[in-house]
């Protein structure tokens, strides 16, 4: 009894305790209220089995004394005796939350008990906050109380108590501020040890990291209520000060509770007030699962996307809570990228925490969980795709280009997984499609799925590029999102069908004769073929009779691997003029009137073919969307052909 000295290891540990473990001051509110909760699980749980323990309405009791700087927790839950509390509080780490789950452990009946704490260290998180602490505790196993007393130094005493009743109440004697109130507001100063005897504080922390503990936590709060009058009025003018004894948890989860038992208007409620959205969400996941790791789970996928999903300040990630604790309000490694945009919250007993709790000491247990909660948000994708065709258009609209990413990323590790989920307007339909809906309408003489990026159908249709893919009658996907191209690319082939864009390299549409016809004039008009590259070496890798045009004079063709629309993505990234650039080809059609013109050009040693040429290329740049590099040229010598052609 009296003075003691802190053991070696917990004197070396308790300045590490209390300056650098903990990175939140307020989780001291948090670690107290789960040991409550412990002591009273610990109570009750014996009480099944002693009939010496008499059952009682449990309850965490916060009380709050300005005057005397005091925040109190008080629990009637097991309470500890001389030697437990020497051996609890008077060593770091010492778990008496462990040792009892251990001893449960050889029972057959150890699965009822369900212990928040598994650390004996969260009670010294209070000397963040405290200057000196005072613990009062009785155990139903002893005839005496106890009185513990620290301020955080070397030593401790522990001196007998009368206390009649069983459970434990800590008095916490709050640490004064450094500076004054209103220099510290000026200042925004961190320490501002006075709002923890603020009843809007307490009632805050407790709603965001205890608001589920299975307890009421219960405290007396200030209410402004109008005086009586003699005559049994009330007055309006005047009011008075009384206390109420309010319950400030809502002790039973949502999530925890069956999904029978809960109303769709319910979780809508629920959602709205935790996730601070004035929308019920789009869709919802209520997800319980048992096996190496059990956890309850909360998915949403709003109405509309945040503001900024997309920036970089943007953070993913679900609420974490163990045992019904909250733990982490965006715990990234339970989402991944691609499902950015996806809120909610896992619940989980099997979390492995480091010694604040702050950080997940086994990663493995998130990855299980991460990877089943994505399957279960695809499953649900899928359904509603299959079933709700128009929900899932509108869902699509708005975060179709994160699963686009999902099949991007990682170079497809997830394409299997997710391509089915991707759909695209076509030249053909008025609506939308599937991959697997175009390849069951493909006709019978076509081999491959073709693609062409734009911003709009109508302009996609006007493109040179589609002349012969139009006049086969073949149905083209509409690619506008930027990231398009870049997840065709990794997607490669779909069902044994080659994506094969229509800007790029040999359609491969001819027949026999046709291709026979075309190989016969490149040998003819091979010199003058080589003569307009050697015009335009700068700007094309190559100059071609087209296979492709039927209608137009002209077109760009990219070469295989990065494409005209890639390009210009990649031109707007930083440093983008690094960036590698699409090989141009330049695509004459032979059957043009234009052509002759160049045959007639050549043939006569005429020195404007280098202008025509000039003029072809650019014409193709405008019309493939990309901007010249010499507009006044460019019009000046389309007012000069102008002005010949009329002499």
């Amino acid at each position: 009894m009296g003075k003691m000295k802190f053991k070696t290891e917990t004197k070396r540990l308790l300045d590490l305790m209390i300056n650098s473990i903990y990175t939140n001051k307020e989780i001291f509110l948090r670690e107290l209220i789960s040991n409550a909760s412990d002591a009273i699980d610990k109570y009750h749980f014996l009480s099944l089995t002693n009939s010496d323990l008499a059952q009682t309405d449990y309850e965490i009791n916060i009380s709050i004394d300005e005057k005397n700087r005091t925040l109190t927790i008080k629990d009637n839950g097991i309470g500890m005796t001389y030697d437990e509390l020497n051996n609890n509080l008077g060593t770091i780490a010492k778990s008496g939350s462990a040792d009892f789950m251990q001893a449960m452990n050889d029972q057959t009946n150890a699965d009822k008990i369900d212990i928040i704490g598994q650390f004996g260290v969260g009670f010294y998180s209070a000397f963040m906050v405290s200057k000196k602490i005072v613990v009062l505790t009785k155990s139903p196993f002893s005839d005496k109380g106890y009185k513990f007393v620290s301020k955080g130094e070397d030593s401790y005493e522990v001196n007998e108590y009368e206390k009649s009743d069983h459970g434990t109440e800590i008095i916490l004697h709050l640490r004064e501020n450094p500076v004054s109130e209103e220099k510290a507001e000026l200042e925004n100063f961190a320490d501002n040890f006075n709002e923890f005897l603020e009843e809007y504080t307490i009632k805050s922390l407790v709603k965001k990291y205890s608001d589920y503990v299975r307890y009421p936590i219960t405290m007396l709060i200030s209410k402004q209520v109008p005086i009586i009058n003699e005559l049994g009025e009330e007055d309006k003018e005047k009011t008075e000060t009384k206390f109420e004894l309010e319950t400030l948890n809502s002790m039973i989860p949502i999530w925890k509770k069956l999904k029978s038992e809960v109303k769709e208007e319910d979780i809508n409620s629920f959602y709205k007030s935790k996730f601070y959205d004035y929308q019920d969400p789009f869709s919802y996941l209520h997800i319980h699962v048992e096996g190496s790791i059990t956890y309850n789970s909360l998915v949403f996928i709003p109405q509309k996307p945040p503001h900024d999903l997309y920036s970089e300040k943007f953070e993913k990630g679900l609420q974490l809570y163990v045992k019904g604790v909250f733990i982490m309000d965006k715990c990234k490694d339970l989402l991944p990228d691609y499902l950015r945009f996806v809120k909610g919250l896992v619940d989980s007993a099997d979390l492995s925490l480091n010694i604040s709790r702050e950080i997940l000491q086994q990663t493995h247990q998130l990855e299980k969980i991460s990877v089943n909660i994505e399957k279960k948000v695809i499953s649900e994708l899928e359904k509603m795709l299959k079933n709700d065709w128009e929900k899932y258009l509108e869902f699509f609209k708005n975060y179709g280009v994160n699963l686009k990413y999902g099949v991007y990323d990682k170079y497809g590790e997830k394409k299997e997984m997710l391509q089915d989920l991707l759909v695209y307007e076509t030249i053909n339909g008025d609506s939308y499609i599937t991959l697997k809906e175009y390849v069951e309408k493909m006709l019978e003489s076509q081999e491959v799925i073709y693609y062409a990026s734009g911003k709009t159908k109508e302009a996609i249709l006007a493109m040179p590029q589609m002349d012969l893919v139009k006049k086969q009658g073949f149905d083209v996907l509409i690619l506008k999102d930027e990231i398009d191209e870049f997840v065709f690319n990794i997607i490669s082939s779909y069902q044994d069908k080659k994506l094969k864009s229509v800007n790029q390299g040999d359609l491969d549409l001819l027949s026999k004769e046709e291709k026979e016809k075309i190989e016969e004039l490149k040998k003819e008009k091979q010199s003058l073929l080589e003569k307009l590259k050697e015009l335009l070496k700068d700007d094309v890798s190559d100059v071609i009779l087209s296979n492709r045009l039927t209608d137009s004079p002209v077109c760009l063709v990219s070469g295989e691997g990065v494409s005209f629309e890639m390009e210009k993505i990649l031109s707007q990234m930083p440093n983008g003029k690094d960036n590698v650039k699409a090989s141009k080809v330049l695509e004459i059609n032979p059957n043009h009137q234009l052509f002759n013109v160049f045959e007639s050009l050549y043939a006569n040693n005429d020195e404007s073919l280098a202008d025509y040429a000039t003029l072809l290329y650019d014409q193709a740049l405008l019309m493939e969307g990309f901007t010249i590099k010499d507009p006044v040229s460019f019009s000046k010598k389309m007012c000069e052909l102008m002005i010949k052609s009329n002499k």
